[in-house]
């Protein structure tokens, strides 16, 4: 009977690591599994010329892929997320791309190319209505409020205010002076 005891006891220790050993090893092979699901998710994005991988990021938890990033339409998340969910072995994809906003970036546009036309007709308008300019041989061009003044003025007295009305004119960053003085 003695010798019982420390038999169960020892059985007890071989089973009791022998399932820590196994359960190791069970979450060694699904951490393997994840990264292989990873690098097949990669690879399946990265292959895909419709698609600017680059900006996308996986992460796989237990066959769950997710993907981050940035992509540039709706259309792009979905084909992303379709793609990986389409792989063997992935259980699921939480797709967390965001969409850039590409309506803000046209209205911003917009809005500036309306800034840079008032700028110009203002400018124009005080250069016409000056009497000692003469503004119908100056033209006018403006790009993100930096007015350009081309053609041709005659002093250096006409120069100088030219100048200084675009300056002056409200909204204006900077003036280019491109105008040449005939005497």
């Amino acid at each position: 009977m003695k010798n019982i005891a420390p038999k169960l006891i020892l059985a007890s220790v071989l089973v009791s690591s022998s399932s820590a050993v196994m359960a190791a090893d069970n979450q060694w092979k699904d951490k393997s599994y994840d990264a292989w699901l990873d690098g097949k998710a990669e690879t399946a994005l990265l292959l895909n010329t419709n698609l600017n991988s680059f900006d996308i990021n996986t992460d796989v938890e237990n066959k769950v892929v997710t993907l981050t990033g940035q992509v540039s339409n709706s259309t792009e998340k979905d084909l992303a997320g379709e793609l990986v969910a389409g792989l063997e072995g992935v259980e699921s994809v939480n797709n967390d791309l965001t969409v850039e906003d590409q309506h803000q970036s046209s209205d911003n546009q917009a809005l500036g190319a309306l800034q840079d036309t008032k700028i110009t007709t203002l400018v124009k308008t005080k250069l016409l209505m000056n009497r000692d300019v003469s503004g119908t041989d100056i033209e006018v061009e403006t790009n993100n409020g930096t007015v350009v003044l081309n053609g041709s003025v005659d002093s250096d007295a006409e120069h100088d205010l030219a100048i200084n009305i675009a300056r002056n004119t409200d909204q204006v960053n900077d003036v280019v002076d491109n105008l040449e003085v005939t005497q």
